[in-house]
C-alpha cells in the first residue's frame, strides 16, 4: 500500500488547473448505456474511481476508445447484459459506489439491473433507499437476493409523479435516467439541482430525450423511444477549486487556478472568504494571494460563525474537511456542522495529534480554534479515511513542520488526479513511496 512522504511549511507558488468533476464523470459515464450510438465525453478526471467505471464498461462489452488522457468514446451496441449477475462485476463494483449509477440506464433500456450493495468511503450509511423506491414507482419490481445483489426487473417502465424524499444527487440521476425512455411523462419533485445534475439532463437531452425544469427542483420527463450520440465535456472539479483554496491559504501560498469554472461554484469561494480568505476574480480564473493572517467572520451579532452543508445551491459536503482545516491557522473560531454524513468528521483526531485546536462536539458537529500562525503544525503518521479528509490531511501536512507520513493513498487517488506531481510542480515537497 502505498504512501506520501510530506515534508511541510513551503510556500507554494504557480499556477493549476482542476480535473474533470469526479462527481458528474460518475453519471455521465453511466449514461452512454442509455444508445447504442457512440458517444464522446471530454475532460475526464483520470482517477481511480472513474478508471474503474470504464473498465466495468469494457467488461461489459460497451467499446471504448482512449483518444486521448482525458477524452473518451464509448458505445454501447453489444451489451453483456448477464455480466451484471456476475461474481467478477460484484467484486469489481463492490470497490465503487459509483456502480449504482449503471441501474437507471440498464433498468431503461433493458429491462433488468443488479446493484451490489454499495463500496466507496466508509463515512456512514449511504442508503439507496431512494433510488430503488423510484424505481418502483416507474414500474420495477424490486428484491434482494442473498447473492448480495439487489435485483430489479420491468416489463415496462411507465412515467409517474414522484415526491423524493430527500434530493440525493445520484438517487435523481439514477431516477432520471430511468424515466428518459419510459412511457408518458415523469415528473421528478425535491430533486437534487446540482450543476452535476444539470449537466446530466444538458447531455441527455442533446441526445435526444425531453427534460425540462433543469437548475430546478421539479423536473419533467417526456419519454422518448430510443436515445443518439453526442458529444458532452465536463465541467471542472468543484471541489478540487475549493481544495486548492484552503490550500493557499493554509501554506500561505500564491496560486492561481485556472479554468474553474466560477459560473459553476455557487457560494464556495463566498464561503471561504468567510473564513477571511482572499480572492482575485480574473476571467474564469481565481487567484489567491500569500496572506499571513485570515481572521473568521463573526454574524452581525458578534456570534460565533457557522458553516455546514446543505443540499445545492447550500454548500456541499464534500468541502466541510477543507473547510475545517483550512480554518487552524485563522484567527478566530468556527463551528462545522457536518448534517448528512455521520462519520466524515472522526479524522479530526489526527489534526489533534499535529497540534490542532479542535473540539469535537459529536459526530456532526466540531469547533475549531484558530492558531493565528503561533504555532505550527507538528508532522506525525496517519492514515486516510476518505478521499476528502485524505486531502485535508495532505493539505495539514505541507502546512504542517517537519515530515509527515499519509497512509492508504488509494482513498486520496480514488479522487484526485496525479494529486502529488500537480502539487510538487508548485514547489511543494511531497514523496510517494511502496
Amino acid at each position: 500500500m502505498q504512501s506520501f512522504e510530506v515534508r511541510g511549511g513551503k510556500k507554494l507558488f504557480g499556477e493549476i488547473t482542476p480535473q474533470g468533476a469526479k462527481n458528474e464523470a460518475l453519471q455521465i459515464i453511466s449514461a452512454v448505456l442509455l444508445t447504442a450510438e457512440k458517444v464522446t465525453i471530454k475532460n475526464i478526471p483520470d482517477i481511480i474511481d472513474v478508471n474503474l467505471l470504464i473498465d466495468l464498461l469494457g467488461e461489459m462489452n460497451v467499446q471504448t476508445e482512449r483518444i486521448s488522457r482525458d477524452t473518451c468514446t464509448f458505445q454501447a451496441d453489444n451489451v453483456d447484459v448477464e455480466y451484471l449477475h456476475s461474481e467478477a462485476y460484484h467484486k469489481k463494483s463492490g470497490k465503487l459506489r459509483g456502480s449504482v449509477m449503471l441501474a437507471g440506464p440498464m433498468l431503461s433500456r433493458f429491462k433488468k439491473a443488479y446493484i451490489p450493495k454499495p463500496g466507496g468511503d466508509k463515512i456512514g450509511r449511504r442508503r439507496l433507499d431512494t433510488h430503488i423506491i423510484g424505481f418502483e414507482k416507474l414500474g420495477a419490481q424490486f428484491a434482494y437476493h442473498e447473492d448480495g445483489f439487489f435485483h430489479l426487473e420491468a416489463t415496462e417502465l411507465k412515467g409517474t409523479a414522484l415526491q423524493l424524499d430527500e434530493p440525493s444527487v445520484t438517487g435523481t440521476a439514477n431516477i432520471l435516467m430511468a424515466a428518459v425512455l419510459a412511457k408518458g411523462t415523469t415528473t421528478i419533485y425535491n430533486a437534487a439541482c446540482e450543476p452535476y445534475l444539470q449537466q446530466l439532463c444538458r447531455m441527455l437531452n442533446n441526445m435526444g430525450a425531453k427534460i425540462s425544469g433543469i437548475g430546478s427542483n421539479l423536473l419533467t420527463i417526456d419519454g422518448v423511444d430510443t436515445l443518439g450520440g453526442t458529444t458532452h465535456s465536463m465541467l471542472p472539479d468543484m471541489i478540487e477549486v475549493g481544495s486548492f483554496i484552503g490550500l493557499a491559504a493554509m501554506t500561505q501560498s500564491d496560486i492561481t487556478i485556472k479554468n474553474a469554472g466560477i459560473q459553476h461554484l455557487g457560494i464556495i469561494p463566498e464561503k471561504f472568504q468567510q473564513l477571511g480568505i482572499q480572492m482575485n476574480f480574473n476571467g474564469d480564473d481565481i487567484h489567491i494571494p500569500s496572506q499571513e493572517i485570515y481572521e473568521i467572520q463573526k454574524y452581525m451579532d458578534g456570534g460565533v460563525l457557522t458553516i455546514y452543508d446543505h443540499p445545492w445551491p447550500g454548500f456541499t459536503p464534500d468541502l466541510l474537511s477543507i473547510v475545517l482545516v483550512t480554518a487552524i491557522q485563522a484567527k478566530g473560531s468556527v463551528l462545522i456542522h457536518q448534517k448528512m454524513f455521520e462519520s466524515r468528521l472522526f479524522f479530526v483526531d489526527k489534526l489533534i495529534d499535529m497540534g490542532a485546536q479542535i473540539i469535537l462536539c459529536d459526530p456532526h458537529r466540531a469547533v475549531v480554534i484558530g492558531l493565528e500562525r503561533e504555532q505550527k503544525l507538528r508532522g506525525i503518521t496517519m492514515s486516510s479515511p476518505d478521499i476528502r479528509a485524505g486531502v485535508a490531511l495532505l493539505i495539514a501536512a505541507l502546512s504542517a513542520q517537519g515530515k509527515s507520513t499519509i497512509q492508504n493513498i488509494e482513498q486520496i487517488d480514488r479522487g484526485y488526479q496525479n494529486i502529488d506531481e500537480r502539487l510538487i510542480k508548485l514547489g511543494a515537497d511531497i514523496k510517494r513511496v511502496n
